[in-house]
């Protein structure tokens, strides 16, 4: 589904030129669940940023099944994350003013879904997570593990192929942090890839295969024992 060869990503001031990405070689598979481990400042969110299009490498390919993502302009990136990607955020990411069922229809955005076909993507999306009897409620009014159920709401709602999730427990206690990694364990089950940043080595383990970074490089690829 997802090859990286030699990805580079470099940021350059007038004055130094630094290296968050080096030598990146990557493939991930249809399905697959995929864990990202590594100290702060490694290039873990940077790799996800790439791998979610909102960043583009310095240099390298990147094929996303038969497509070079590097050879699309926005306007085909835009649509590819509409219509492919879901994003997981470990603040949230929702929208104050918007209610909860209105934060998920957000994942429906640049889609030109009937309305009808919205309303049911969206009460389906909600169901999915247990979060239907809060939406007509705002985010503050939410705790924290119900904030981040209506935040992959939001990411499942448009169907996606590929969910990218980034330290999506870091912000929640034990409990609600299980029960994110319990959702993302069946959606993977269901059939969609994720790629997980994580701090977590429990939360690792629930990964088929887990990279560690340093440095900006990829230092160990480790498949879960079966």
């Amino acid at each position: 589904m997802i090859r990286l060869e030699n990805i580079q990503r470099r940021y350059a001031s007038d004055e130094v030129e630094t290296t968050a990405l080096s030598d990146i070689d990557l493939h991930v598979a249809q399905g697959e669940f995929l864990a990202i481990m590594g100290p702060s400042g490694c290039g873990k969110s940077t790799l996800l940023n790439i791998l979610g299009t909102v960043d583009r490498p310095s240099a390298g390919r990147y094929m996303f099944g038969d497509r070079d993502l590097a050879r699309l302009d926005e306007a085909a990136l835009a649509r590819l994350r509409s219509e492919t990607l879901g994003f997981v955020f470990q603040s949230f990411n929702l929208i104050d003013e918007l209610t909860i069922q209105e934060n998920v229809e957000l994942g429906l955005a640049y889609r030109k879904d009937k309305s009808g076909d919205r309303r049911q993507r969206v009460a389906a999306a909600m169901d999915r997570v247990g979060i239907s009897h809060r939406a007509k409620h705002y985010p503050h009014q939410l705790s924290g593990g119900q904030q981040q159920r209506a935040a992959i709401a939001r990411a499942i709602v448009g169907d996606p192929s590929l969910i990218l999730a980034d330290e999506p427990t870091g912000n929640l206690d034990t409990e609600n942090g299980a029960q994110v990694m319990n959702i993302l364990e069946s959606l993977n089950a269901e059939g969609a890839t994720i790629i997980m940043v994580t701090h977590s080595p429990s939360h690792a383990d629930a990964a088929q295969r887990r990279i560690d970074m340093l440095d900006g490089r990829i230092v160990a690829s480790v498949a879960r024992a079966i």
